[in-house]
């Protein structure tokens, strides 16, 4: 559990001539260097969120309740797919040579007892259960009634239009392993198994600080300050990622400390989600205040554009600190680059392979950085959208993908892309 006090800050103003020089103020050069790991590519950051963390415990919840978790074990069968033989036409289910005499007619969900003898048949419909002594069913469209109320038609091939017992799944096969998402296949899936509940991880609960003493909330923004596009953006987003937002709040740069009070005072969330703060300047207070709390980083630094300063960090066992950039689009990187991979990992998903496809538009690679740019689908290729600066959302809004350009990037070339759900 998280402390109920914040813990002291370091204080870090600039240096100032002192006669003793252990009171001094720690400098900010010095908390940088401070037990900080080193600057690491931003493909080494998604796989080093994704595997900080542990699981989140499971639970077992009805179907109902289970769309867009995640699978805690393997869903078995619990008996034979499907589970006797089936019709597969409607038609007639006949034994022997023809002409057949009809026995009865056999609706789904209403078997019939009886044992077909040789030139029998019995009507049946899609979905019926196939009597004994069945060799195959006759398709309605091909079978003909004879005047004497015998049917006649070319003799099926043996087990034609018949779905076997087990065909699909014999009894205990897993049909889908532990981490799998739960979508409405997989719910639809586990219930013709015969399923009502099953076993999943929670949504990783997240509480969101919005940092700045700039930012206005509804309207045009006045002069000197700007519209807070992250309080909205954020919980949509945590949600996309498979996450639930827990609170939004806002908290002011000054005075000096309140972003310590705010990130202990978030209750029940296991990740704490803060923009801004996350540089060195004379605001920015997020690495001051994890370096006084102890905290462990996993990441610090990415080598990207936009997006570099974020963070992560574990502020005491199971509870998590990602850090963002202020500025909207450098933002939404950020997220997707470790947000989205510490979400994953919380709910037990792997970390699957980015798709790489052919990349054309402008852009300018950048020396020793990954350059994250949105792309939109233009056939089985991605092309880059244009209003993608650090601030500005317009490209990743109408876009479909960010693209992950490396440094030795050319136009029409490959790149891996995260998709994006709009």
């Amino acid at each position: 559990m998280p402390p109920t006090t914040a813990p002291a800050l370091v204080p870090a103003p600039a240096p100032v001539p002192t006669p003793d020089p252990a009171a001094a103020p720690v400098p900010s050069a010095a908390l940088r260097a401070a037990a900080r790991p080193p600057v690491v590519s931003w493909a080494r950051a998604r796989v080093l969120a994704h595997g900080a963390a542990r699981p989140l415990p499971a639970r077992t919840v009805p179907l109902r309740d289970a769309a867009g978790l995640t699978l805690a074990d393997g869903l078995p069968t619990l008996q034979p797919l499907p589970g006797f033989d089936t019709a597969a036409m409607d038609g007639y289910a006949v034994s022997g040579t023809g002409p057949w005499r009809v026995r009865a007619a056999v609706r789904a969900g209403a078997p019939w007892a009886g044992v077909l003898g040789a030139a029998e048949c019995v009507e049946i419909s899609t979905g019926a259960e196939v009597p004994a002594g069945a060799r195959a069913v006759l398709p309605l469209e091909s079978a003909v009634t004879t005047d004497d109320g015998r049917v006649s038609g070319l003799v099926p091939p043996p087990g034609r239009h018949i779905r076997r017992t087990g065909e699909d799944a014999p009894a205990g096969r897993r049909l889908a392993p532990a981490g799998t998402g739960i979508g409405p296949a997989l719910l639809g899936l586990a219930a013709s198994c015969g399923h009502d509940t099953l076993p999943v991880r929670p949504r990783p609960r997240v509480g969101v600080l919005v940092t700045g003493d700039e930012l206005d909330h509804q309207g045009v923004p006045g002069p000197g300050r700007v519209r807070d596009a992250l309080g909205p953006l954020l919980p949509a987003l945590v949600a996309e990622l498979g996450g639930e937002t827990e609170e939004v709040r806002y908290v002011p740069d000054r005075p000096s400390g309140r972003l310590a009070g705010a990130v202990h005072a978030v209750r029940g969330a296991d990740i704490v989600v803060v923009t801004g703060s996350t540089s060195v300047g004379a605001t920015d207070q997020l690495r001051r205040l994890l370096h006084g709390a102890g905290a462990r980083m996993v990441v610090d630094t990415v080598a990207c554009r936009p997006g570099h300063p974020m963070l992560l960090a574990e502020l005491a066992p199971d509870r998590w600190v990602v850090g963002l950039p202020g500025n909207p689009y450098a933002a939404l990187v950020a997220a997707r680059t470790l947000l989205g991979p510490l979400i994953a990992g919380l709910s037990g998903r792997t970390l699957g392979p980015l798709p790489c496809v052919p990349v054309h538009g402008p852009a300018r690679p950048a020396p020793g950085l990954t350059r994250l740019v949105p792309v939109a689908w233009d056939g089985g290729r991605a092309r880059i959208a244009d209003g993608h600066r650090a601030a500005f959302l317009q490209g990743a809004a109408v876009g479909d993908a960010l693209a992950a350009i490396p440094p030795d990037w050319t136009d029409g070339a490959p790149a891996p892309l995260v998709l994006t759900a709009g």
